[in-house]
């Protein structure tokens, strides 16, 4: 998987997950300091430890954004 499917796929993750909680990308912002619309649109790498702070932020373990997962994220966006 190439980066910038990697980035992509975080990006589609993200994004769902954000939304299906019903938080704005400012309420993120307001509560982790975190800016996700770069990210989101797959235009920004993400560090480990923003990944960690959105996933202990989210609830979620690492594995939701497994690359396996981003795969299946990115090839559900393109049908």
């Amino acid at each position: 998987m190439e980066e910038k499917e990697i980035l992509l796929g975080l990006a589609i993750r993200l994004k769902d997950l954000r939304k299906s909680k019903d938080l704005t990308q400012e309420d993120v912002y307001n509560d982790t300091g975190i800016h996700i619309a770069r990210i989101e649109q797959g235009k920004r790498d993400i560090s480990y430890s923003t990944l960690i702070k959105l996933s202990r932020y989210f609830e979620i373990t690492l594995d939701y954004f497994d690359e396996s997962q981003l795969k299946k994220s990115v090839s559900e966006s393109e049908h």
